[in-house]
């Protein structure tokens, strides 16, 4: 199985995927007349309550649930791993996915909220099954994608990271693995029992949390390293597109790779840590309380903005000044340990990363269960999401104890299948997406 997906894998993130996502990137921006340039303002709207305007949860919860689900093991291990397999040069192909991915993010969030449907018990559901079947009338493409995103739910959503926190309390405290993910399972499924508002109001508090803790942690690391940035930024910038290997003693030598390589899994990773063009934050999107579709979609489109633009960037160059600063001393580490080793140059600094990445993991727990509750909602009804939440939670534990590199490369596969539908709806509705600033 591990082999057939490689396979299929090696096919799609070749040049098929990279293509249509950098392509859909590059259009939008174009379309929307480079609404990144609007991230300032998303940013103070996004902490700006609107008075009477519909929706089930505020704008900063929507924000709060979409990073949540976004900011996980992708920032921190993902990085690790793109670097791992694709040279340094990863990191600058993962970071323009996230600065052009904001157009996307905002487009399909646009959609999201523009093709939303009110309930008859006053809540609100939205995202890109909705656009493919009462936009394109394409019920059968929304029926895969809501397929997918079950799929996805409990891959990338759950078993990847479940496996993340096991293994982290595994190795920080030799905790037993079936243990913690029976802890975990339990915690996420009290929040996730509550409903669309007792997960806002989680990562609401959660969110910001974690993400200061762990910035401020990485700021404090470049500053240690600093001799070591900007030959880095220049390292990251030449291997970006041209064969790069570096010292056979660096993690054992598996660090090293051509252009086609650094982009696949710089672009495979961008996709997995901020989901632009995956279509989940469009589903996020639709509960928010707003005004105008334009209006949620620029501030769902600063998730982006932050996960990826920001917190992988931060990752990455915290990985390679600390290749670049001591190459030697990281022989005998796995790919996905590059981060730990970066974060030995603090005090407690496997502690500090440890606790970040159980948050950050747990946080993308909560949040991608909501993303498979209104996908089952679609297919199967209302009254089959309880089915759904005690499956999710069994799977949280059944996750915790996968084979990660089966995970890994199964997240990869079912990203890949979500996007196609996607992307396609969202270029055969382009023109009823409209850029920023609207006019009511």
């Amino acid at each position: 199985m591990l082999n057939l997906i490689k396979t299929a894998n090696s096919f799609l993130w070749g040049i098929p995927l990279p293509a249509l996502l950098f392509g859909a990137h590059i259009y939008f921006t174009v379309h929307l007349k480079g609404v990144q340039k609007h991230i300032g303002k998303a940013i103070k709207l996004s902490v700006t309550p609107e008075e009477d305007a519909d929706g089930d949860i505020s704008a900063f919860a929507t924000l709060s649930h979409t990073l949540a689900a976004t900011i996980g093991t992708g920032n921190i291990v993902g990085i690790s791993t793109a670097v791992a397999l694709g040279g340094p040069g990863a990191i600058f192909w993962c970071w323009l996915t996230g600065v052009l991915g904001m157009a996307t993010s905002y487009a399909e969030c646009f959609l999201g909220v523009l093709y939303r449907k009110k309930t008859e018990d006053g809540t609100y559901l939205g995202g890109p099954m909705y656009a493919l079947d009462y936009g394109l009338h394409k019920r059968w493409l929304a029926i895969l994608f809501c397929i997918f995103t079950l799929i996805a739910s409990y891959g990338v959503g759950c078993s990847t990271q479940a496996r993340a926190v096991t293994e982290t309390a595994h190795t920080l405290w030799n905790l037993p693995e079936y243990i913690v993910g029976m802890l975990v399972a339990v915690v996420v499924g009290l929040v996730i029992v509550g409903g669309v508002q007792s997960i806002g109001n989680i990562c609401s508090k959660l969110v910001p949390t974690m993400g200061l803790l762990y910035i401020v942690s990485c700021i404090i690391i470049l500053f240690l390293n600093l001799p070591y940035l900007i030959p880095s930024i220049s390292l990251i910038l030449r291997s970006a597109f041209q064969p790069t290997k570096l010292p056979a003693a660096v993690a054992g030598g598996f660090i090293g790779g051509t252009l086609r390589t650094a982009a696949r899994y710089g672009i495979a990773r961008g996709l997995f840590t901020n989901e632009a063009g995956l279509g989940s934050a469009a589903i996020a999107a639709a509960g928010a309380k707003t005004s105008h579709p334009s209006r949620q979609a620029l501030i769902s489109m600063s998730a982006t903005f932050w996960d990826t633009v920001i917190m992988c960037a931060i990752t990455g160059l915290v990985i390679v000044t600390n290749i670049v600063k001591h190459p030697s001393s990281l022989e005998g580490y796995s790919f996905t340990e590059l981060t730990t080793a970066s974060f030995h140059a603090i005090p407690y600094g496997e502690y500090i990363l440890g606790i970040s990445l159980i948050l950050f993991a747990i946080a993308t727990l909560i949040g991608w269960s909501y993303f498979g509750e209104k996908a089952v909602e679609y297919l199967f009804g209302k009254a089959t999401i309880s089915t759904y939440r005690v499956c999710y939670i069994v799977m949280i534990f059944v996750g915790s104890i996968m084979s990660l590199e089966l995970v890994w490369e199964l997240t990869d596969l079912v990203n890949a299948c979500m996007a196609l539908p996607n992307l396609i709806c969202l270029l055969l509705l382009r023109k009823q997406i409209t850029p920023y600033p609207f006019r009511k």
